[in-house]
């Protein structure tokens, strides 16, 4: 499918991905469904496609969130409730981005970096 030039020029590679989902996403998901399992970064990267590169970073962000938990080479999904709140938000976001288009922080006017408009 293809995008946009400005998302493509706007998103970094990680957000750049095939098949609707985000990295953290799939793999996410992945650990989710076999949570009586841990697995090395190279076994998640062939079960999701998530670039061999990425993995790592992603399984990192993921700990530090407690929805990924590691023991020497081996990852699997956290003990943290937030995990089916994550999923769920991150498809209700998938989902929103779908229908109304990706959000343009251009349009959410001044106050955001706490300046006016005028400077």
């Amino acid at each position: 499918m293809p995008i946009d030039i400005d998302r493509f020029e706007r998103d970094g590679a990680e957000d750049l991905r095939s098949g609707g989902h985000t990295n953290a996403e799939q793999i996410l998901s992945f650990l989710a469904a076999n949570p009586e399992q841990a697995y090395t970064p190279k076994e998640i990267h062939e079960a999701t496609d998530v670039a061999r590169g990425s993995v790592g970073v992603v399984l990192s962000r993921l700990e530090t969130r407690d929805l990924v938990r590691h023991r020497g080479e081996y990852w699997a999904i956290g003990t943290a409730d937030e995990i089916d709140k994550t999923l769920s938000a991150m498809a209700a976001g998938r989902a929103a981005t779908d229908r109304l288009g990706p959000e343009d922080p251009d349009e959410w006017g001044p106050g955001v970096d706490g300046e006016s408009e005028d400077g």
